[in-house]
């Protein structure tokens, strides 16, 4: 009898139900969700859920809100950034040039790629 194939990691108590896509699905959330992450405050790799879009670090005690999954979403990110910019005095108008920069640096970058690939 051939040998058959084996579940693995956090999806593996689901056996063969709920179909392919829900169990991966599953395991990546349950992965990040269970991962260490770096403290934003300490900066060691002791950040861990307490509940849903609660982080805490197991060195130095910050408790911070997060997502559900993850401490650091794209939306987070992008707060900060305007945040700190904010703080830094970039105006409105700054910080529009600066966007519209980047995307015109990005577009250079994407032409000489795919320039050199021809």
């Amino acid at each position: 009898m051939a040998k058959r194939t084996q579940k693995a990691k956090a999806t593996a108590r689901f056996g063969a139900r709920y179909g392919v896509s829900v169990r991966r699905n599953a395991g990546s959330a349950l992965a990040k969700k269970n991962a260490k992450y770096t403290c934003p405050v300490c900066h060691y790799r002791k950040v861990t859920r307490k509940s849903v879009g609660i982080w805490c670090c197991g060195k130095c005690g910050h408790t911070f809100a997060g997502g559900a999954w993850e401490p650091f979403t794209r939306a987070s990110d992008a707060n900060s950034r305007i945040l700190r910019r904010s703080v830094e005095g970039a105006t409105t108008a700054d910080m529009a040039f600066i966007a519209q920069q980047a995307a015109l640096d990005f577009e250079r970058k994407a032409a000489e790629e795919t320039s050199e690939e021809e």
